[in-house]
């Protein structure tokens, strides 16, 4: 069943096109995940499907509801959507257990079972100036879920959380969404934070979608570099190079490239492959390394799990699999 639907959302401020008709739709229940480099019209996107920003043109359907700007009404924000901004904005030297009785509108069994949901129960009785930023984030989020919404917009959730806070707001969103069955929309620029959560990613760019698909098909298939950026490492391979990897017609490999992650790139002696090329550099990164190896028309990034190879060495290089992009 569809629950969000945006339809040719276009936004100018200033002269300037911010959104430019953006228009797609969200199941209820699915994890949606919009990424892109900052400044590309993410975080006020949101906004608009918060009804906390009043689009040029186009419309935002939540369960079938127009969604409308400030302008159109008295009070910012729309029944049923919830939006966590980057900062928790809590009230300051609030105990939280007051911070939560004000917002709640569930029973104190229920309640008190969300709080254990979002790992806050043991912080009920500390003043909002006591709690770091990750348990201030989450002590939000519980504020924003007492009034069980419909639709949760988080924006940017995990900056300038510490590994430790961050790991445990990553599992409490995952459990929101599987165990509350939340229908979530989540805003980030890191890849790491939404490949294994997200069941679609939409990607925006310069205030437009450039792409959208599953995150399996995002990583390894993207529609172009930029796509293939925000998603880590890459290689880029043209020429007698592609062909020695991927052959095809003589037109198409004159005419494209691939895309290739260093994980998908196989290591060989010299006798056994074809595409043939020596080791530039070996980085090591922990449970992996990472070699650049020069090939006759290009330069790649190649990872391995041992340190077998030094600068220097002869290696070719064939491909894993051929689930490779552009």
């Amino acid at each position: 069943m569809e629950l969000l639907s945006v339809s040719g959302i276009s936004l100018a401020e200033r002269g300037q096109e911010v959104l430019q008709s953006i228009s797609f739709t969200q199941q209820a229940g699915q994890k949606l995940a919009l990424v892109g480099e900052s400044g590309t019209g993410k975080s006020t996107l949101l906004q608009v499907i918060a009804g906390l920003i009043q689009p040029s043109a186009g419309t935002v359907l939540v369960q079938g509801q127009r969604v409308r700007g400030p302008a159109d009404t008295l009070l910012p924000g729309h029944p049923g959507v919830a939006y966590l901004t980057q900062t928790s904005e809590l009230p300051h030297s609030l105990r939280v257990e007051q911070v939560l009785r004000y917002a709640n509108k569930q029973p104190p069994a229920d309640a008190q079972s969300l709080y254990q949901l979002c790992r806050i129960d043991h912080l009920l009785a500390r003043r909002t100036d006591q709690l770091s930023g990750g348990e201030q984030q989450r002590v939000a989020l519980a504020r924003l879920l007492l009034s069980t919404p419909q639709l949760l917009l988080l924006d940017e959730p995990y900056s300038n959380l510490d590994r430790t806070h961050k790991q445990v707001l990553q599992q409490v969103i995952a459990d929101v969404s599987s165990r509350l069955g939340i229908t979530t929309l989540l805003v980030s620029h890191d890849s790491a934070d939404i490949l294994s959560w997200a069941d679609s990613i939409l990607v925006l760019r310069k205030g437009h979608i450039v792409q959208q698909d599953t995150p399996e098909r995002i990583y390894y298939q993207p529609a172009n570099e930029y796509t293939a950026a925000l998603f880590g490492d890459y290689s880029l391979v043209r020429g007698t190079d592609r062909q020695a990897l991927k052959p095809v017609s003589a037109r198409r490999a004159a005419a494209t490239v691939l895309l290739v992650r260093p994980e998908q790139f196989q290591l060989k002696s010299v006798k056994k492959g074809n595409l043939r090329g020596i080791v530039r550099s070996v980085q090591f990164f922990g449970s992996y390394y990472e070699l650049e190896v020069e090939l006759p028309e290009s330069i790649v990034r190649v990872r391995a799990e041992k340190d077998a190879h030094r600068p220097g060495t002869a290696v070719s290089v064939c491909l894993k699999a051929a689930r490779v992009g552009i």
